[in-house]
């Protein structure tokens, strides 16, 4: 049997067909992009530094990561290194909308499935809906309210938000005043007091000392306000409906880490190492062993390095193979998955390295990443404000503007890594090109026919009833895809 199931609560267009046996067990999954994107053909001839104005556009949801990676392409073409005080900066903005992305997502776009019909017998549906029914659920309306504020501070230090251009190839275009700083100082210190008392239900320093599955049981048991957390009651809601055993995918992740945080000594350190990481162990991030396939795609065939790709629809190919508007990012010719459990991947969290040793990648296990990562994120965006606060902080260098380059800019986005990269020629762009996370993990099978990541998590998956089939959306939605990242095309006069 076959079945269509176009996904909503998601960021932007998507459907998944699905090949099905007479038990309703999944054997094929295609991920469907149904939106095409070619905003890398509009850079084509244009100056620059018009990447900073014209890339934070590719999204209204990450639009802040997508400056970041435009600016780190234009750092590396313009051969400059930006001062201590402008990192601080760049970083406390990409952390703040990494933190608003995760925890809306989770509150607004995953939790809300356990107030439909399915788990209506679950022990845990009436909670369930009182905390996340849409716009009426008390967590959904309090997840609104302190992500609204916390992403305030990205107006404070850029001017607006979303589609601000304050970053610039050496820095950025504005110091921030004293006030300026303390404001964002109390915004994210009110963010954190919310963070630690209705998400963690504990201090941060508290959930830090959990690195063990048998610390994290004690840790759900010894006191109600963790048992009753959202973090808490997303363990168990998880737990009870099987999500920990839930999507399995190739467990082979990718990140390009960061941020990278200035030290004293004036070097920098990586909160996430940038790299790749199996059951086998890690490995340091190769860029050259980044490529893009397009088998299934509709693209015309183009070399695969994202130096060389290019942007070229074939909508009307009749290669029966090719089925999504997505392309196939691979590194070193390989599917990976990417997002906050990459990320916590990288650092070597025990309490994550040791799941995936033990039973691979879940629904369960990428959402708890997500849940959890801005434990990491809080202190290190206090360590940045106080750095700015600094009066010997300086935010810009003068940039050498190049006539010719080849640079990438390789960031950590709210769902994973990000990639621009840049070639120069004369003075103008001559080609430009954008991997996003959910390219990563939405991507269509490669020309070997093997899929992505989550196609490969959604095969094998047993429908209970495939006219709702809660199931793969549940998998689907713990990568958070994005599809929004596209562009529409209009007709003068209307």
């Amino acid at each position: 049997m076959k079945k269509i199931i176009p996904l909503n609560r998601v960021e932007g267009d998507l459907e998944i067909h699905l090949e099905l046996d007479r038990d309703n067990v999944v054997t094929t999954a295609r991920s469907v992009g149904t939106m095409y994107r070619g905003i890398e053909n509009l850079m084509n001839g244009r100056g620059p530094l018009d990447s900073l104005v014209i890339t934070p556009r590719i999204c209204g949801i990450c639009t802040t990561a997508h400056l970041n990676a435009a600016a780190s392409a234009l750092d590396m073409a313009y051969h400059v290194d930006i001062p201590a005080g402008a990192r601080h900066l760049r970083n406390v903005a990409l952390m703040v909308e990494q933190m608003q992305n995760d925890l809306r997502h989770l509150f607004l776009l995953f939790m809300p499935d356990f107030t439909r019909p399915p788990y209506a017998d679950n022990p845990f549906f009436d909670t369930a809906v009182a905390r996340y029914q849409a716009l009426r659920g008390q967590t959904a309306v309090q997840t609104i309210q302190a992500t609204k504020q916390l992403i305030e501070i990205i107006a404070i230090l850029g001017g607006q938000w979303p589609h601000s251009s304050f970053m610039v190839p050496g820095g950025v275009v504005s110091v921030p005043s004293s006030g300026d700083i303390a404001q964002c100082r109390h915004i994210l210190a009110r963010f954190r007091r919310w963070y630690e008392r209705q998400v963690l239900g504990c201090p941060i320093e508290r959930w830090q000392d959990v690195t063990t599955w048998d610390e994290l049981d004690h840790w759900l048991t010894e006191a109600p306000a963790h048992r009753d957390s959202e973090l808490g009651l997303f363990i168990r809601l998880a737990r009870a409906a099987g999500l920990d055993h839930a999507g399995l995918s190739h467990d082979r992740f990718i990140s390009a880490g960061g941020p990278l945080l200035p030290q004293t000594d004036g070097d920098v350190q990586p909160l996430f190492p940038a790299g790749v990481y199996t059951p086998a162990g890690f490995q340091p991030l190769d860029a050259e062993k980044i490529g893009e396939d397009v088998a299934c795609s509709f693209f015309k065939a183009c070399p695969g390095h994202p130096f060389d790709s290019r942007t070229l629809t074939d909508p009307d190919s009749d290669d029966p193979r090719k089925y999504s508007w997505a392309k196939a990012p691979r590194y070193d010719d390989q599917p990976a998955e990417t997002g906050p459990l990459a990320d916590l991947l990288m650092a070597g969290h025990p309490l994550f390295v040791s799941w995936i040793e033990r039973q691979g990648a879940s629904v369960f296990i990428r959402e708890l990443a997500r849940m959890v990562r801005a434990a990491m994120l809080l202190p290190a965006i206090e360590k940045s404000l106080a750095g700015m606060a600094k009066s010997s902080a300086q935010f810009y260098n003068d940039a050498l503007k190049t006539l010719t380059a080849k640079s990438y800019g390789l960031i950590t986005a709210p769902r994973g890594m990000l990639g621009h990269w840049l070639v120069i020629e004369d003075g103008k762009i001559a080609n430009y090109q954008v991997i996003t996370p959910t390219a990563w993990n939405g991507s269509p099978r490669d020309r070997h026919g093997v899929p992505g990541p989550w196609e490969k998590a959604i095969e094998g998956t047993v429908l209970k009833d495939p006219d709702d089939p809660i199931e793969v959306e549940q998998i689907v939605r713990s990568f958070d895809p994005c599809l929004v990242c596209t562009v529409h095309t209009m007709r003068m006069g209307q």
